[in-house]
């Protein structure tokens, strides 16, 4: 699968100083970044990112700032929203042993695997605003269904104690 927004850096270019790179997502790769997302619009886009080699592979740093348009969850109603987001990962190349699983740690979970010679910025970019953006957007006035109640709302039911037959026998 090819992403809507690729920008591949190849590891092996990297040098002593950090590699600086701004992307700005085009009209077409916002167009698919909007269809991945689930958004009514992405106007905008763009990453500042720099790339520097660290221990086991290359850290990554910078801002990914996003704007545009999504819908509420419950009315459908659009709601603008406006992302300004830090950067900070990891990319390290995994040594796999074939047929043994593999135990994370916490630290692991936030390193992105080096797949061949490159990594792509501009997917760690948009990996970096899909998990931004809020999953439950709520426009002003938009209220839940009567028929459903709030978590904090629920009033648990009092039933019988199943074991009480015993306890009288």
């Amino acid at each position: 699968m090819t992403p809507e927004l690729s920008r591949l850096l190849r590891v092996a270019d990297l040098g002593a100083l950090p590699y600086a790179i701004t992307i700005e997502a085009k009209p077409a790769e916002r167009a698919a970044l909007a269809r991945r997302f689930d958004l009514i619009e992405l106007a905008a886009l763009t990453a500042t990112l720099s790339a520097a080699k660290d221990a086991g592979g290359v850290r990554v740093t910078g801002r990914v700032a996003a704007s545009g348009t999504q819908a509420c969850g419950l009315s459908g109603a659009p709601i603008p929203f406006r992302l300004d987001e830090v950067v900070d990962l990891r990319f390290a190349t995994v040594a796999r042993v074939p047929g043994e699983e593999i135990e994370l740690s916490d630290a692991d979970l936030d390193i992105i695997e080096i797949d061949g010679d490159s990594i792509d910025l501009g997917e760690a970019a948009a990996q970096t605003f899909g998990l931004a953006l809020d999953p439950y957007p709520r426009a002003a006035g938009a209220d839940l269904p009567p028929a459903v109640v709030p978590e904090d709302k629920v009033v648990p039911l009092k039933r019988p104690n199943p074991f009480d037959v015993l306890k009288r026998g």
